[in-house]
């Protein structure tokens, strides 16, 4: 009989361990504990399932699920196994004894199957970060190590009270230890002191030099990821902030590296945009990534860094393998509509299927390499949670809904166990969980699409409006938020309505390029604006009043003489305008209008440097005033820009109407579609012109 698949989960309630394929039934002998849980965890090797509660860890047998070892580890919040699962490791919140010290939190146990009596840790550390809590263990089990302050520090698994050797590296903030057997630690040290980042590869246990390193700057942190036979490095470097102001998540950069010190490289990627996810195939001769703004794009590379196969665009952040290396599975999670691509590699990624999976934040592929889990979990999504199980040809096979589901992954099992066989062609019974939840699951309906404007609706999408994908223009972002590109960020982009006149972005009476328009926007007389039309009166006005003033004065007070000291005594108290309204009216009682000050210079002028006022050329220039016509002065009535009789007001109000029915004709004659009601103005023409005819205007 074959061996069938496993998987856990953790609820608000309690732990369950569950047979998958074909049976699909809790695991017989497992007695399910109920109560308040902070984690659970299978060792690499599956032999072995623990969980943690507020007074002690757990461990069980996977394949009969009886007790094992109970350890006394009370408070703990992360569990971990060593490789083999010999070694269980708890990591407690960080706390100080009865002296004030550090406790020493992080504990190493021993599982011994059946060992009586009380049970204590053979190691223990300090350890105040969550993050990268956990001992790394070479694949034997010889050694594991841990990061101090500027050193790794290694010790043999038997000895956890004597470091056994230490990489001093100055500076190094997190390290790998490769998986296969050639022993190797990858260490990295951030920027510092406008040092390079940098990546260095040492064989374990030669540390006096670096058999391999790449140095680099925009990392402030990393995501090492070795292949399954521990010959090849991919280094995944991030910043916190994104200089270039292209996104908010930092920039992404992705370099490679041999074992050996053969090779290293950065991975050239065509698409600009975050790396969203990268992962290596099961045989560690390729790994794929899925990178670029979205539609993102995902590639296949070979050992040597170089693109084999591009998929195509789509909204897509993920993408795993399955234990065979046989299908690869590229996704879109998180804020994406969790759609999964499944492509048979062997086939020339031929495409199976695409599977419509709803809101996972949790997707894995079975040991068999037929089936996928998915599952939503808490407390991204408080509700709606439950694990949905999909086989590779596109099928739901299995369904259950959990209450505040925390946790939920599969049993680790070798591929021997499961050979794959041809898992498309031979599709198994749902399972009858699966047909119920169908039933539930409403017909999707065809999507209504984007709201169209009534002068768009019925026309072909413009190429802007599209994704790349669908055939529009890629996504540019060049980093600064007042410029603006084809599908990019930042300033809006020009309105256009299709079918309509282009209308411009300038504001009323701005010029292109900047300034005033000096002919207006055409809306009055001679091209000028309303506004621009008023204060043209107005200038019109005020020089007709000047000039009136200035044959007054010429005629009367203007022509006596005036002393040096008088005209100082102006030129002091007002410069271009009377200052005070004593003066101003002083001067109206003289019978003189106020200057201005070019009024005031002009005067001197013409009065010569002596200061001597020349009464015969006044008397002729005030005489020549008074001789000329009465119909060349300027009219001084000012008027309102929406003056006028009430004829002429009905009269604009008339011809607007008739200039928009003129252009709504234009656009029907253009096979354009109107709406009922411009089809009914256009209906009016008549009733609009018999009413223009009836005000006398003909033209």
């Amino acid at each position: 009989m074959a061996v069938p698949t496993q998987y856990a989960y953790r609820t608000l309630k309690g732990i369950g361990v569950v047979n998958a394929a074909p049976a699909y039934e809790p695991l017989p002998g497992f007695q399910s504990p109920e109560g308040n849980f902070r984690c659970c965890t299978y060792s690499p090797c599956g032999r072995y399932f623990a969980w943690a509660s507020p007074q002690l860890v757990t461990v069980v047998d996977s394949s009969l699920g009886r007790v094992l070892a109970e350890l006394p580890a009370p408070n703990v919040y992360e569990l971990g196994f060593s490789p083999r699962g010999s070694f269980v490791i708890t990591w407690e919140r960080p706390s100080k004894d009865e002296e004030g010290d550090a406790s020493k939190n992080l504990k190493v146990w021993r599982v011994v199957e059946g060992a009586q009596g009380e049970r204590a840790p053979v190691g223990r550390f300090v350890q105040k970060s969550q993050t990268g809590w956990n001992l790394q263990y070479t694949h034997d089990e010889r050694y594991c190590a841990r990061t101090v302050t500027n050193e790794v520090q290694f010790y043999e698994s038997g000895d956890l009270a004597t470091v056994w050797n230490k990489l001093r590296v100055e500076g190094v903030s997190d390290f790998a230890l490769s998986p296969g057997k050639s022993q190797a630690v990858a260490v990295f040290i951030p920027e510092r002191k406008g040092q390079p980042a940098a990546v260095k590869v040492f064989s374990v246990p030669q540390f006096a030099a670096a058999v391999c390193q790449k140095t680099f700057f925009k990392g402030d942190k990393v995501q090492l990821k070795w292949n399954e036979l521990g010959t090849s490095l991919i280094v995944l470097a991030q910043t916190e902030v994104d200089k270039t102001g292209k996104s908010y998540y930092g920039e992404t950069n992705l370099y490679i590296l041999s074992a050996n010190g053969s090779f290293d490289s950065r991975i050239q990627l065509d698409k600009e945009g975050p790396i969203h996810d990268v992962t290596w195939s099961p045989n560690s001769k390729s790994f794929g990534v899925v990178y670029g703004y979205m539609p993102a794009k995902a590639t296949i590379f070979n050992e040597r860094a170089v693109a084999t196969h591009d998929f195509p665009l789509r909204p897509r952040n993920t993408i795993l393998f399955s234990p065979h290396a046989r299908f690869v599975l590229v996704a879109g999670f998180g804020n994406l509509a969790g759609q999964m691509d499944i492509y048979d590699m062997e086939r020339d990624f031929e495409k199976i299927t695409t599977v419509e999976a709803t809101n996972p934040s949790v997707c894995e592929w079975s040991p068999d390499g037929r089936h996928i889990l998915t599952a939503t979990t808490s407390p991204r999504l408080r509700v709606d949670n439950g694990v949905r199980i999909w086989h590779v040809s596109g099928g739901l096979m299995y369904s259950e809904d959990l209450n505040e589901l925390y946790h939920v992954c599969w049993r680790p099992q070798s591929t021997a166990v499961h050979p794959l066989g041809e898992p498309v062609k031979n599709v198994p019974t749902p399972h009858a969980s699966a047909l119920a939840y169908l039933n539930t699951v409403k017909t999707p309906s065809k999507p209504a699409g984007a709201y169209r404007p009534p002068g768009a609706r019925g026309q072909v999408t413009p190429l802007h409006f599209k994704r790349e994908d669908e055939g529009g223009a890629a996504h540019v972002s060049n980093g600064f938020a007042a410029s603006s590109g084809v599908n990019g960020f930042g300033k809006p982009r020009k309105r256009e309505v299709p079918g309509a006149e282009a209308a411009s972005s300038l504001p009323p009476g701005a010029a292109p390029g900047g300034g005033v328009s000096l002919t207006g926007t055409g809306e009055g007389e001679d091209g000028l604006s309303k506004a621009a039309l008023k204060n043209k009166k107005k200038r019109e006005a005020k020089k007709a009043k000047e000039a009136a003033d200035r044959a007054a004065g010429l005629a009367g007070a203007e022509g006596k003489a005036q002393s040096s000291e008088d005209r100082g005594r102006e030129n002091r108290d007002g410069r271009g305008q009377s200052r005070s309204r004593s003066r101003g009216e002083g001067q109206a009682r003289d019978g003189a209008a106020p200057q201005k000050g070019w009024d005031r210079g002009r005067a001197s002028v013409s009065e010569g440097s002596s200061g001597v006022a020349r009464p015969g050329r006044d008397a002729a220039r005030a005489a020549a005033a008074a001789a000329a016509p009465a119909e060349d002065a300027p009219d001084t009535t000012v008027t309102s820009p929406g003056g006028g009789s009430p004829r002429e007001k009905k009269l604009r109000g008339l011809l607007k109407k008739v200039r928009a029915i003129d252009d709504l004709k234009m656009r029907l004659a253009g096979g354009e579609r109107l709406e009922d009601t411009q089809m009914k103005k256009i209906g009016t023409e008549e009733s609009v012109r018999r009413e223009l005819e009836g005000l006398g205007y003909t033209g």
